[in-house]
């Protein structure tokens, strides 16, 4: 009789052990979610499962004060301009407790009705610029409050190979797994490109994508406010007919949720795809196999109202030259990785922005602005082939030599002269703490 009342309690204490690893499972899992509102419960419904696999009544948990309050929190942390209506973050925050309580109210009630999207142009990498929408502050507290309750549930779903604006991953991630891929031989690549993709995502497919997991009426009615929300530029007004809208804090979260059923296909189909947004490779042993990847992707494409870039998607052996493929910023071809020229080009520009000849600050101060911007663009592109760094280096010593040789004499020069390198050697920068990409790099590779 001991004997057994010995093996229940070994079972019971089992049992409970057991219980406990997969709760501290769970809790790591999701300890970026916002614990006021993804409570202990809601997350073991999250993870076994809901009844009918849909979610109802969520739009309490959007307007909790608690939720509000910590949306506020996130809004002023990021701080941005204000939007059409001239509310800043100073203004909001001076009187933030009535505004939240009215915010509050509003979306109780269900008169909570967003304000159009300012929109706003800034520079492209490459030239040109860029559409960018810059709703409201409290717009942006809402969409924040609705992303906390919503985007559980949504990457409770998702797949592992896509990293683009998700918790706990990144562009370092996704490129650590395309380099072991290439190394594992899947050299022939499908790099493609979605034209327009944000303007161009059908609404009403998009939000029954929505509606396969969420079942509460006021919030997908909340979602379809934001994406029927009117944009304005200057006087002119006018409400979008497809896409998410730029700038939008839901934005990124819908537009993974749209392209979830391609990362489910490719899975299914065995292919491997790494995507960062609507940015994808599919990574093959075979040009057949990258073949019929492409088809397969280009049939989802099409069946959901998008379109291949047709000069921006294309297959190649990426070991050989003239056939690699850009991603992230790097490209990669002839089994080495480049800084890609657009990314190359966005810092040199910045490097002649800080350093141009008509600046009259010390070089201690020029070399303290420049630091900054030049250890993280290391951080990022330190994988990339040795020569990209010392090339920068020279770029950056030759504008300093004319910054200050113009500063000395009045002489524009172009910083190249033996006769200013051996006035201003590169000790003599050292000297002021200069960062230099050459040195990081190798320092780097003695670490690994």
């Amino acid at each position: 009789m001991g004997e057994i009342n010995r093996m229940q309690l070994n079972e019971a204490i089992s049992s409970v052990l057991e219980t406990t690893k997969q709760e501290t499972e769970t809790q790591d899992t999701w300890a970026w979610v916002e614990a006021s509102v993804w409570t202990a419960p809601m997350l073991a419904a999250l993870v076994n499962g809901v009844k009918g696999g849909k979610w109802f009544s969520l739009m309490d948990k959007v307007y909790a004060l608690a939720t509000l309050n910590t949306a506020w929190r996130q809004v002023r942390k990021n701080k941005g301009s204000h939007g059409v209506d001239g509310m800043s973050i100073e203004r909001f925050a001076a009187k933030e407790g009535q505004y939240l309580l009215e915010l509050q109210q509003a979306l109780k009630e269900g008169s909570y009705q967003p304000l159009p999207i300012k929109r706003v142009f800034i520079p492209k990498a490459g030239g040109g610029k860029r559409p960018l929408g810059i709703p409201a502050v409290k717009d942006r507290i809402v969409q924040t409050a609705l992303k906390m309750v919503i985007e559980p549930i949504f990457e409770n779903e998702f797949v592992n190979h896509s990293y683009g604006f998700r918790p706990l991953r990144g562009c370092k991630l996704a490129l650590r797994e395309v380099d072991g891929c290439l190394k594992a031989g899947q050299t022939w690549v499908v790099d493609a490109d979605l034209k327009s993709y944000f303007d161009s995502i059908p609404h009403t497919q998009l939000m029954a994508e929505v509606e396969k997991l969420i079942s509460d009426g006021k919030v997908l009615k909340l979602i379809e406010n934001y994406l029927e929300q009117d944009i304005m530029e200057g006087l002119n007004r006018w409400t979008p007919v497809a896409g998410t809208p730029q700038g939008a804090v839901i934005s990124p979260l819908l537009a993974n949720l749209y392209l979830h059923s391609l990362d489910k296909l490719m899975v299914q189909s065995g292919y491997t795809m790494v995507r960062y947004a609507d940015d994808f490779v599919i990574l093959c042993q075979t040009q057949e196999e990258a073949e019929n990847a492409l088809e397969l992707a280009r049939q989802w494409v099409n069946d959901k109202s998008l379109t291949l870039h047709p000069d921006k998607t294309h297959i190649g052996d990426c070991r050989v030259a003239g056939q690699g493929f850009e991603f992230l910023g790097y490209r990669f071809e002839a089994g080495q990785r480049w800084v890609r020229k657009l990314s190359l080009d966005a810092l040199k520009n910045k490097i002649r922005r800080k350093t141009r000849r008509s600046r009259g600050d010390s070089m201690e101060t020029i070399v303290k602005d420049l630091n900054p911007m030049l250890k993280g663009w290391f951080n990022y592109f330190k994988h990339a082939h040795k020569w990209t760094f010392s090339t920068i280096d020279g770029l950056i010593r030759r504008r300093l030599r004319s910054l200050r040789n113009k500063q000395r004499t009045g002489q524009s020069s172009f910083g190249c002269s033996q006769k200013l390198h051996r006035q201003m050697p590169n000790v003599y920068f050292a000297r002021y703490g200069l960062f230099t990409m050459k040195e990081a790099h190798a320092m780097a590779c003695q670490s690994r």
